[in-house]
């Protein structure tokens, strides 16, 4: 998420596509009220991993205390992170055709289900 945020920030620089009048100054160009698809794409990519990799930590921190299987666990997490950096490069650094960010999306979704599954099942006392 973080390495989104300065990737958008260096589109937005290298494209002169700025948001506010005052970053726009601070560059020497005027505001340009039409949005550059590239930064656009960065742009969303980062709101689309804020959307999702919050619940995942949650969803993770209540899992672990569930005390699961450290393989199982293990597994999840690595499989949600392969999921999630694949997501991001098809999206911001290198497109690819759909249906490859859907499915990595959807894996990341499957992952965050299986764990809250797992909470409500193993979780004692819950």
């Amino acid at each position: 998420m973080i390495l989104l945020a300065l990737l958008t920030g260096y589109q937005r620089q290298r494209k002169k596509a700025f948001v506010n009048a005052e970053d726009a100054a601070m560059a020497g160009t005027e505001l340009k009220g039409v949005q550059d698809e590239e930064v656009e794409r960065v742009r969303r990519a980062h709101l689309n991993d804020v959307e999702n990799i919050p619940v995942f930590l949650i969803s993770g921190m209540i899992f672990v205390a569930a005390d699961p299987n450290v393989i199982f666990a293990l597994m999840m997490f690595r499989l949600y992170f392969i999921a999630r950096l694949a997501h991001t490069i098809v999206y911001a650094v290198y497109v690819v055709r759909q249906p490859v960010r859907t499915i990595c999306f959807l894996i990341g979704v499957l992952i965050n289900m299986i764990l809250i599954f797992t909470i409500f099942i193993y979780f004692p006392q819950l």
